[in-house]
């Protein structure tokens, strides 16, 4: 996280007093908070505070989480992070397709959302992907369009490449199936998950050492994926 002298902005958006008291404990030494307990407090907030992040609970009193996801996605693209009880599929899916950034039930491990902090900083900080992707074995060129593991290289098809591309430039972050879909191969296809499925699978083949145990892209099950 960043230095304490020069702290990020975090606006905690929970209706719970326990939540929000649980989350000031362990994150006020690094950061400058700000709270709020509803949904048009929290588009206020947004816009007065500008926060480098925000976590946003879904279940609010006011106003549903996804639809504050969308608001502030209309002008704003300030990480948010939900931090829900709804641990449902349709939930954390739609919640990403609105616009957040990551998905963490509720109960969670400190260490965990401070990873995910960091890991959204990150991103964020990171206006343009860098062009020259390492993780572990696996080099990705962007410029070049070449991918490597273990120093050999690896030939993927078209498709194959823009999957990977596309995981690259959003690395950490839960990508939908329908986000992929889209982007990938374009609205027409949003109703033919298979074709993700088959060319992850492939895809997995080449670049993973052990392809039933991927260590690069990982599955959030009903939900997506997530280059690691």
């Amino acid at each position: 996280m960043p230095e304490q002298n020069n702290p990020f902005r975090l606006l905690i958006v929970d209706d719970e007093l326990a939540i929000r008291r649980f989350l000031t404990t362990i994150l006020e030494d690094e950061c400058s908070l700000h709270l709020a307990e509803g949904g048009h407090a929290a588009l206020a907030a947004a816009a007065a505070v500008k926060p480098d992040l925000i976590l946003l609970d879904l279940g609010l009193p006011d106003l549903d989480g996804i639809e504050v996801i969308r608001r502030i996605r209309e002008w704003s693209s300030v990480p948010i992070i939900v931090i829900s009880v709804r641990e449902r599929e349709t939930d954390k899916v739609a919640a990403l397709d609105a616009g957040a950034d990551d998905y963490l039930a509720k109960p969670f491990g400190v260490g965990e959302l401070k990873a995910r902090i960091r890991a959204a900083l990150r991103r964020a900080l990171q206006q343009t992907p860098e062009p020259l992707f390492v993780s572990g074995d696996l080099t990705v060129d962007l410029t070049a369009r070449q991918v490597t593991r273990q120093g050999g290289a690896i030939t993927l098809t078209p498709t194959e490449y823009d999957i990977l591309r596309l995981l690259v430039t959003h690395a950490g972050k839960v990508l939908t199936h329908s986000q992929i879909l889209k982007q990938v191969w374009g609205i027409a296809y949003l109703e033919q998950p298979h074709l993700l499925r088959v060319n992850i699978s492939n895809l997995r083949r080449k670049i993973e050492e052990d392809s039933s145990h991927p260590q690069h892209i990982i599955t959030e099950p009903g939900v997506g994926y997530r280059l690691k």
